[in-house]
């Protein structure tokens, strides 16, 4: 059972930030997806449903991170270190993304940044990321590109398909 917070703790000043800085960031989302402009042919569900379920999501736990934070911080006690060399993967794989997307196109993007990041957090097969990668970004090509018709990025492999 989590242990609860000690009556009278004080509110950690960087969690209290760190919180708000997240409701900031959800309102923000919030605004920014009312103004996205909608087709009168939608009908319920429009380019806005998905943003909207994750603005409100990103708003309630940051709010509670907030009431949490102001109640006497999130209780983690230890001092936790930087794994460098698992940030220099994620940081790598995201740079190959951005590099990657639009000479390569989304789907050598994709497996690049997925391969990367699995490495960052300790994975050491290569082959079976990159496996894992190609299914994972043929699948989101495909449903976006085909199903959707939403281009997000052609490139070599998207141009044979």
């Amino acid at each position: 059972m989590p242990e609860q917070p000690k009556v009278g703790r004080r509110p950690v000043t960087g969690e209290v930030a760190a919180a708000g800085a997240l409701v900031v960031i959800a309102l923000a989302s919030l605004w920014q997806t009312a103004v996205i402009p909608v087709s009168p042919i939608y009908a319920r569900v429009g380019p806005t449903l998905f943003p909207q379920i994750a603005s409100w999501g990103l708003l309630v736990i940051a709010v509670l991170l907030l009431i949490q934070a102001f109640r006497g911080g999130f209780g983690v006690e230890e001092s936790l270190s930087i794994d460098w060399r698992a940030l220099a993967w994620v940081a790598a794989g995201l740079t190959a993304n951005v590099v990657l997307i639009g000479t390569l196109g989304f789907v050598f993007a994709a497996i690049a940044l997925f391969v990367c990041v699995s490495r960052g957090f300790g994975s050491t097969g290569l082959v079976r990321d990159a496996v894992i990668g190609t299914i994972i970004a043929f699948g989101a090509y495909l449903g976006f590109e085909k199903l959707l018709g939403v281009n997000i990025g052609a490139g070599i492999l998207e141009g044979l398909i």
